[in-house]
């Protein structure tokens, strides 16, 4: 959790206050990041000495009956997912007045710290990153959670195994998801929680979202490692979340030339204004736009890595001694 949203500041500790405490059996060593709802800590744990990432979440959640009882709830089937591209959730409960969730510690970078020093990423780089966070998404909605803060800051890019598999991904912020606050009244009618950069247009309307709402998000997301910005990019909030509702996305394909035309068309209806018009999975969608890259156009995509070796070239023209035996047709 680097990024942070656009919800009230979290009326918490910094860093200088609570590094070298000791909260719920974890001792603070230094802050990760920091968002609206909450405070993400470096930590160890002293039962089983390993460093944990413990996030605080702000202290007026935990006075919230509804709030509380929903967080419990949702923490549990967090920690029940068994998925390699979802940050495992050791333990989650609420000591002193502050409701707590220890998660495995990532280390590495978020994908926001990767565009913001890279830019847009090569087509297969961008691939091999969205099929893991689909993954994650797909499994989360099997068991009935729903993200709704698909963004560069939730997503954890750790090194992976070998030269086929350079990246592992991890999705994160699964503990705390974002329907727990409308239940509770902390939110007003016409707010929401998530990044406006990323959120779907049923989530700024209000209406109920299910899996179709993350899609939206992680086509936003797969936009941007592609071109180096989202999709919409407006001078102010409320023009921000007009664009999500109405104006159609920009052709990927004029935003990076090069890309092939196809991948337009994939964007196009995972970013669809209707849930019902989207792709039904997250995989769904990453499958259609991988092979839309596979397929080519102007500027052939490179494959490397896991996905296979690269097309042969050409054969080039035999020697000249070799004329008289092979024949050009």
């Amino acid at each position: 959790m680097a990024g942070a949203t656009r919800d009230t500041d979290l009326p918490a500790g910094r860093e200088s206050g609570l590094v070298g405490k000791q909260i719920a059996g974890y001792v603070v060593q230094g802050e990760i990041g920091r968002g609206g709802m909450a405070v993400v800590y470096r930590a160890r744990d002293v039962r089983l000495d390993r460093t944990v990432a413990l996030k605080l979440l702000a202290p007026e959640l935990a006075r919230n009956d509804t709030f509380r009882k929903r967080f419990a709830h949702e923490s549990r089937v967090a920690a029940a997912i068994d998925h390699p591209h979802i940050v495992p959730v050791f333990e989650a409960g609420e000591t002193e007045g502050v409701l707590y969730i220890a998660m495995r510690y990532v280390p590495g970078q978020d994908l926001r710290a990767l565009l913001d020093r890279e830019g847009a990423l090569a087509p297969v780089k961008a691939g091999r990153i969205a099929v893991q966070v689909a993954s994650a998404l797909d499994a989360a909605h099997a068991h009935d959670l729903v993200h709704r803060d698909v963004k560069p800051g939730n997503i954890l890019v750790a090194e992976g195994t070998d030269r086929d598999h350079p990246e592992h991904v991890y999705l994160t912020d699964f503990g705390l998801t974002k329907k727990s606050l409308s239940l509770t009244g902390l939110t007003t009618v016409g707010q929401f929680v998530g990044t406006l950069d990323y959120v779907a247009p049923e989530q700024i309307s209000g209406r109920p979202v299910d899996g179709r709402c993350d899609v939206y998000s992680l086509a936003c997301v797969v936009f941007e490692t592609l071109t180096g910005v989202p999709p919409f990019r407006r001078d102010d909030d409320m023009a921000l979340l007009w664009a999500h509702q109405y104006d159609p996305p920009p052709p990927v394909s004029s935003e990076r030339p090069g890309l092939p035309e196809a991948a337009d068309g994939v964007l196009a209806k995972a970013l669809a204004k209707a849930p019902e018009e989207r792709y039904g999975t997250c995989l769904e969608f990453v499958a259609a736009l991988r092979a839309a890259l596979e397929r080519g156009g102007p500027g052939p995509v490179r494959r490397e890595g896991a996905e296979g070796p690269e097309p042969p070239a050409a054969p080039p023209k035999p020697p000249k001694w070799a004329v008289p035996v092979f024949r050009e047709p």
